[in-house]
């Protein structure tokens, strides 16, 4: 599909005059809509919402009834907001809740209750031991229940057979679900919804269907165990439930503009985690922030993460930083930007190469066959096996004196005595080495895995993969320097910091920071994604590490490419985006990329008074432009205003069904009086009403660098270019990507949607 060449924007209703009736005095349906595939007018649909709001000011003060209906009107926006919260929170903790579940149903099953997941099942037990909490004879793995035998080969094989399986079934399940119900459920959705929230309409991409089928598969997708997050698709989620609930309100349904207010909401709500927006006016970041605290207070009370908390990965750590840290956080920043520009790259060669060659054509057998080769090699590694939430918990956590984890196994000093919460550094036991090179063959398999499963056809995030690529290599990062100091404390790096027996290096921090790297590197984020760390962890006292890994991962991708992963795909499918962080700096003027061009067909125009309802339908039926500049006349040129082509074809259809006289020999005309006619002549047909009577313009002389500023500003899909009032041509939101492409030395014909 591809967006027709001329946009259009007529604005407000003009009043008609005359004799003859005015076929559009009476609104009829459809008019002032959009086509798939087109982009909207900010400024018509401002205009629309403004004069409405003015209409129910004034008719509020005509009786009580007509005030309660402009109250509602008012209140309305909160109602949504509401609801919005209401059901993003639910789906959010229903859909972490099953994952919980699900991802523990591939090795075991609860015998008191088959819904429980293996902590909830053994929170349940009254004969889980403090040394064995982890297991409880509730939970049995498959192998145990099948043979009666939990431990040996055999057992081993089985659970390794069934795990394998369970993942195969979950990710078939998928994607086959997306495929044949909801298409546009699958991916991350941030590309899509960035676009559709800058104008561009993508009808069902928000739609119920894609609602129920995104919910459904993003469990099943994260719970087969393949290298992808939810945090992303949530924000598709949370959207389509603004979008859901814009439906009960005519004063979103009918206006694109302010539909897309609603939608940009869930982008501020701790559950989407992503501001994407376009266009975001200060009434509804209120709204927005009421919207998160509803959101909050229901994932609150579903209470999905079992911590009585609001943050996936809480974390609580006893000692402080020291400034000679920034040294290993600064090459965790390194780290991150160059492993951000790695999987931009390769992804993105990759899902090129699947949308030009036979790959492309069997994405079942793509998902299968990545979701088996995932399974296969994750499975005996237990920091691979386990889900990637998981994984970054236990990497993020600090070594107190509760914890099990073979990362905790520290020797440890009989003769030291120090309170539980403040565990010093010590010598790192054969544990922590075992778990050292378990973590950098996890550390391998995830950056390459993630790279071919990002973009397949089933719902797939990109936070928690990323956040896992960074946690890993911190975790190792931290434990390197924790021994360092340990065993040479007296350089003068440590020595002025780190005593002997003091707790003094805390090698979670660097897992949190490594995370942080390693997002920014892929997301071009910086002061957002600090705020995402927050809301993931609750460490706010490590606001400066943060930052300083935040801005060194974006000064060093930025280096290799501006743009982020979600850009990049926005750039691979040819969305008409404009992104207000894209600099034009070239010295060319709009006469350089107005069209028509010197070689191009005159410009398609319509005359105000001499021209007939057939020679309309032959130019809609011989072009595909969206929309025609009216003039004076032929002659002249000089120019009267701008007409939607959806409107025309609407408007000539409804006067042939409804308006006696009009045939294909009518003149149509837009003006305030009609032409003086012959008596003989058939009924003309008055269409001043969708005239756009000032449509945009700027002189031929226009640096381009004002005209895309113009169009990222104020959201226009066009405008025309004049000389002196003369008409001479048209630049459209396209053409400003494609001249942008050009100069850039990219394929400017890639700028379509496809």
């Amino acid at each position: 599909f591809i967006e027709l060449t001329y946009g259009s924007t007529p604005t407000e209703e003009m009043n008609g005059a005359g004799n003859l009736m005015d076929f559009l005095d009476e609104p009829f349906p459809d008019v002032g809509t959009y086509e798939d595939f087109h982009t909207i007018d900010w400024l018509r649909e401002k205009s629309r919402d403004t004069d409405r709001h003015r209409k129910i000011t004034s008719k509020s003060k005509e009786s009580i009834w007509e005030l309660i209906k402009s109250l509602l009107d008012a209140w309305s926006g909160w109602v949504v907001m509401l609801l919005i919260g209401l059901l993003s929170g639910t789906l959010a903790g229903v859909i972490d809740l099953a994952v919980d579940w699900m991802t523990d149903l591939k090795e075991g099953v609860c015998l008191s209750a088959f819904w429980y997941s293996h902590e909830q099942c053994c929170w349940t037990s009254n004969e889980t031991t403090f040394d064995d909490r982890d297991k409880c004879p509730q939970w049995q793995k498959w192998a145990e229940l099948m043979t009666g035998h939990a431990e040996g080969g055999g057992a081993y094989v089985l659970n390794y057979f069934l795990y394998v399986l369970w993942a195969l079934l979950f990710s078939f399940l998928a994607v086959s679900l997306v495929r044949v119900f909801a298409p546009y459920a699958c991916g991350s959705g941030i590309p899509e919804i960035k676009t559709i929230l800058s104008g561009f309409i993508i009808r069902g991409y928000l739609g119920k269907w894609t609602l129920l089928i995104k919910t459904v598969t993003l469990v099943l997708a994260v719970s087969s165990g393949l290298s992808l997050g939810k945090e992303g698709p949530l924000v598709h989620v949370a959207c389509c439930c603004g979008n859901l609930f814009c439906s009960l309100f005519s004063k979103y349904s009918k206006n694109e503009g302010k539909r897309r207010e609603v939608r940009s909401a869930p982008d501020v709500s701790p559950l989407s985690l992503l501001q994407v927006s376009y266009y975001f006016p200060l009434k509804t970041l209120w709204r927005s922030f009421f919207a998160a605290l509803v959101a909050a207070f229901t994932l609150r009370s579903i209470n999905p993460f079992g911590n009585s908390r609001l943050v996936l990965f809480y974390v609580e750590y006893h000692t402080p930083w020291y400034m000679a840290e920034l040294v290993p956080f600064i090459l965790l920043g390194v780290f991150g930007g160059l492993w951000g520009t790695l999987f931009i790259r390769a992804n993105i060669a990759w899902c090129r190469r699947r949308k030009t060659t036979q790959l492309g054509k069997y994405p079942v057998l793509e998902v299968i066959a990545v979701t088996g080769i995932t399974a296969v090699l994750a499975y005996p590694n237990p920091y691979t096996r386990r889900s990637t939430s998981e994984l970054i918990s236990e990497l993020f956590n600090d070594c107190g004196a509760l914890e099990s984890s073979q990362l905790c196994d520290y020797i440890n000093n009989p003769n030291m005595s120090r309170p539980v919460d403040d565990i010093p550094d010590r010598p790192a036991g054969p544990g922590v080495y075992n778990a050292l090179w378990q973590l950098a063959l996890a550390l391998v398999f995830k950056i390459v895995i993630t790279i071919f499963t990002f973009g397949m056809k089933i719902p797939s995030g990109l936070f928690i993969p990323s956040m896992a690529v960074g946690a890993i290599a911190g975790r190792i990062v931290g434990i390197a320097v924790e021994q360092m100091a340990y065993h040479h404390h007296d350089w003068i790096i440590f020595k002025n910091w780190c005593r002997p027996g003091a707790d003094c290096v805390t090698p979670g921090l660097y897992a949190m920071v490594g995370a942080a790297a390693c997002l920014g590197g892929v997301t071009r984020m910086t002061v957002s994604l600090v705020v995402i760390m927050f809301e993931l962890t609750g460490g706010l006292e490590y606001i400066v590490p943060l930052m300083a890994a935040a801005v060194t991962s974006k000064w060093v991708a930025d280096a290799f490419g501006k743009e982020g992963i979600y850009e990049s795909h926005i750039q691979l499918n040819g969305y008409p985006y404009l992104d207000v962080r894209d600099e034009f700096t070239h010295r060319t003027l709009a006469t350089d990329v107005m069209r028509p061009r010197r070689n191009d067909p005159t410009l398609a125009v319509l005359t105000q008074d001499s021209t007939t309802v057939e020679d309309v339908e032959t130019l809609i039926k011989d072009t595909d432009y969206n929309g025609f500049p009216v003039v004076v006349s032929r002659e002249s040129e000089r120019l009267i205003g701008f007409v939607q082509r959806r409107d025309l074809t609407l408007a000539i259809k409804n006067a042939r069904q409804k308006q006696d006289g009009v045939v294909s020999s009518s003149v149509v005309y837009f003006t305030e009086d009609a032409p003086q006619l012959p008596a003989s002549n058939p009924q003309p047909l008055k269409l001043r009403r969708i005239l756009n009577l000032s449509p945009f313009t700027v002189t031929d002389h226009t640096p381009m660098e004002t005209v895309v500023d113009i169009f990222r500003k104020l959201g226009l899909r066009q405008c025309l270019v004049t000389r002196s009032g003369r008409l001479l041509g048209i630049i459209t939101k396209k053409d400003v990507l494609r001249h942008m492409a050009q100069m850039m030395n990219q394929d400017p014909e890639s700028i379509m949607f496809n």
